[in-house]
């Protein structure tokens, strides 16, 4: 029984990573509808499992379950996405602005190379690797600021930024020297220690991005 129930468990957190997964890596976009049988085909289980996954899924705020036709997965509104682009500007800039000048010299310094693998990558076309490396290009100031509680409060909104960076798809590669040249901006702006010049290349950044961010 024991084995059983592990077992089970196993099947149901896979089911939940596949399935996640592929919501937040553009495999599945919002306004797909998702089919039990065929996702438990894909990943030879029962429907069990998959059936649990997307209840946990639900839950979570990225689908909605209706009988006897399937999951349907969410997209975000554009007051989601503005609302994601003020979170962002706000931790971001005020972590900038809470840093220390060596701190910020020290990431402008650490963070530069970096600019030449985003263009590498952008380059090569390669989506799933520009969204990490912005995500965690973007994560470098609030945590150059050394507050742990708002390091946690910026990383709650990751898995949102990968939805959303992945819907955008080809916009972020035709658009990718803009965006190197604006990290690299905002780069300048925190090793010279200017919060404000920070705050507002980063809403222009955003604003090219994701839309209207004021």
């Amino acid at each position: 029984m024991a084995r059983t129930t592990l077992d089970e468990g196993s099947a149901n957190e896979r089911a939940y990573r596949h399935v996640r997964q592929g919501i937040l890596t553009g495999r599945f976009p919002g306004g797909t509808m998702l089919s039990e049988a065929t996702l438990a085909a894909e990943l030879e289980v029962s429907r069990t499992p998959v059936r649990a996954a997307l209840v946990r899924l639900q839950e979570e705020g990225w689908l909605t379950i209706y009988p006897k036709r399937g999951a349907l997965v969410q997209t975000l509104s554009d007051r989601a996405v503005a609302e994601l682009a003020e979170a962002k500007a706000m931790l971001e800039s005020g972590a900038v602005r809470a840093a220390r000048p060596r701190a910020l010299a020290a990431l402008a310094t650490e963070m530069r190379p970096e600019l030449v693998r985003q263009q590498e990558v952008l380059d090569a076309g390669d989506l799933t690797a520009f969204v990490e490396l912005s995500i965690a290009f973007h994560r470098s100031f609030v945590a150059a600021a050394g507050n742990e509680v708002v390091l946690e409060l910026y990383d709650r909104l990751a898995d949102r930024q990968r939805f959303l960076l992945f819907s955008y798809g080809r916009r972020l590669l035709d658009r990718a020297a803009g965006i190197v040249a604006e990290h690299g901006l905002l780069l300048d702006a925190a090793a010279a220690g200017d919060g404000d010049v920070f705050a507002t290349t980063l809403r222009e950044h955003l604003t090219n991005s994701y839309g209207d961010a004021s």
